[in-house]
C-alpha cells in the first residue's frame, strides 16, 4: 500500500513543485542542467504515514500501536520533517536552519522512547537519560545528513534504499521470530516495510532520466527512519541477551545499521573531512562525493548509480547472510563479491591508465624510430 501510495502521488506533487520551480537556480555541484521539481519526498512521507495508519488497523500490526508516546513521537518527528523539508525545497533555507529542524525531529523521538540505552558492543549500559538523548540525536542527525549527501544522482539514494531496506527488513523479521514464538510484529520491521514501499513506489519517477527529486523531505525521511529503525533492534537488551546465544553472532546488531547504511555513512564521513581540511563549513556544498567521483573517473550518470547500488547489495545482503551460512564458508564468497566491486569501482581508472600507458609507449617508440633515422 505503501508503494501504491507514492507512486500515485508522486506525479501530483510534480505538478505542484513545477509551478515552484522558477524559485530554483542550478548549482555548479548539481549534475543536472535543467529545473526539477524536489518535492518527491512528500509522496514517500505521505505514503510511509498512510502505511503506518493501515497496519494500526490490522490485527497482526495493531499490537504494536499500544505504544501510544512511540508513535505520539515518530508523528511528530515527521511532521518537523516535513514543514522544514518543504520550506527548504521552496526556499533553499540556510544549512544551520535545517539542522535546528533535525535536531528537533531527533529530540522529540528521543524525548517519547526512542533512545540509545546501550552500546551494542558487548552491551555496555547507558545509565545517564541525558547521554541516552544526546546520542540520540547524534546518531539521527548524521544519518539523515549522510542520506542527504549521497543524494546527488537519479534514483540513487531511493534505489540504496530499498536495497539496505530490504537486508535490515529481513534482519529484524528474523531476530523477532527468533525471540517471540507467538508475535513476530515488531516496530523496527514495520518502519521498514512501509520505507520500502514508500521508495519502491517513488524509484520509478526518479530513477535515470528522473522527472522528479525527493529533495530535502526525501532524503531527511530516509535517514530519520534508518536511524530509529537501528535504535530500536539495540534498545531492548535483555532480548538480545537472549538473541545472541542462538544462531546470530554477537555483534550483528551493531554490524547490520552500518552495512546498511555504510555507502552513505563513508560519503559523510569523507566529505566532512574534506571540507574541514580544506577550512570551509561541513555543510558547504561542493563535487566531491563519491558518485560525483565515480562521474569524473568515467562512468555516465546511470552506470555510477548501478556501481553503488552493487556495494550496498553487497555489504547489506553479505552481512545478513552471516546469519544463514557459516562464517568460514560465507567470508571467502564475500570477499570475492566486495574485491569484484572494488574493481567494478576503479574500472574506469584503470581503463585510463592502460589508455595513457599505451600512448606513452607508442610516444616513446616514436621518438626512438625518429632519433634512429637521424643517427642514419
Amino acid at each position: 500500500m505503501s508503494a501504491a501510495i507514492s507512486f500515485v502521488l508522486t506525479p501530483m506533487l510534480r505538478r505542484v513543485g513545477l509551478k515552484f520551480a522558477h524559485r530554483q537556480v542550478v548549482r555548479s555541484r548539481d549534475i543536472h542542467t535543467n529545473i526539477m521539481p524536489r518535492l518527491g519526498g512528500v509522496a514517500m512521507l505521505l505514503a510511509v504515514s498512510a502505511g503506518l495508519a493501515l497496519a494500526s488497523k490490522i490485527p497482526f500490526t495493531t499490537g504494536i500501536f499500544t505504544q501510544e508516546r512511540l508513535w505520539m513521537g515518530i508523528f511528530a518527528a515527521l511532521a518537523i520533517i516535513l514543514v522544514m523539508g518543504v520550506l527548504d525545497d521552496l526556499f533553499d533555507l540556510p544549512w544551520w536552519v535545517k539542522i535546528l529542524g533535525q535536531i528537533g525531529a531527533s529530540l522529540v523521538v528521543a524525548l517519547n522512547g526512542i533512545r540509545i540505552q546501550a552500546m551494542p558492543v558487548g552491551w555496555i549500559h547507558i545509565t545517564d537519560y541525558w547521554m541516552q538523548i544526546l546520542l540520540t540525536v547524534i546518531l539521527i542527525v548524521g544519518t539523515m545528513n549522510a542520506f542527504n549527501f549521497v543524494d546527488g544522482l537519479d534514483g540513487l539514494a531511493t534505489g540504496m534504499t530499498v536495497i539496505g531496506g530490504s537486508a535490515f527488513f529481513v534482519y529484524t523479521y528474523l531476530l523477532t521470530r527468533s525471540i517471540n514464538e507467538y508475535d513476530f510484529s515488531n516496530v523496527a520491521t514495520l518502519l521498514m516495510a512501509v520505507l520500502i514501499g514508500a521508495a519502491a513506489g517513488f524509484l520509478p519517477h526518479n530513477f535515470y532520466p528522473a522527472r522528479i527529486f525527493m529533495g530535502e523531505v526525501g532524503s531527511t525521511l530516509l535517514g530519520f527512519t534508518m536511524a530509529i529503525a537501528a535504535i530500536l533492534v539495540t534498545a531492548d537488551v535483555g532480548a538480545l541477551d537472549g538473541f545472541r546465544f542462538r544462531n546470530v553472532p554477537a555483534y550483528m546488531p551493531i554490524l547490520l545499521p552500518i552495512s546498511v547504511m555504510l555507502v552513505p555513512i563513508i560519503d559523510m564521513l569523507v566529505t566532512v573531512t574534506r571540507r574541514t581540511a580544506r577550512g570551509v563549513s561541513p555543510f558547504s556544498a561542493d563535487r566531491g562525493h563519491l558518485h560525483h567521483k565515480l562521474i569524473d573517473g568515467g562512468y555516465n550518470h546511470p552506470q555510477a548509480v548501478w556501481v553503488l547500488y552493487a556495494w550496498s547489495a553487497v555489504v547489506a545482503f553479505g552481512a545478513v547472510a552471516l546469519n544463514f551460512i557459516p562464517w568460514t564458508t560465507w567470508v571467502p564468497i564475500w570477499a570475492v563479491l566486495i574485491a569484484g566491486c572494488i574493481l567494478l569501482t576503479i574500472g574506469p581508472w584503470l581503463q585510463k591508465r592502460y589508455r595513457l600507458a599505451k600512448v606513452r609507449r607508442r610516444r616513446k617508440l616514436l621518438q626512438r624510430q625518429r632519433a634512429e633515422r637521424q643517427m642514419r
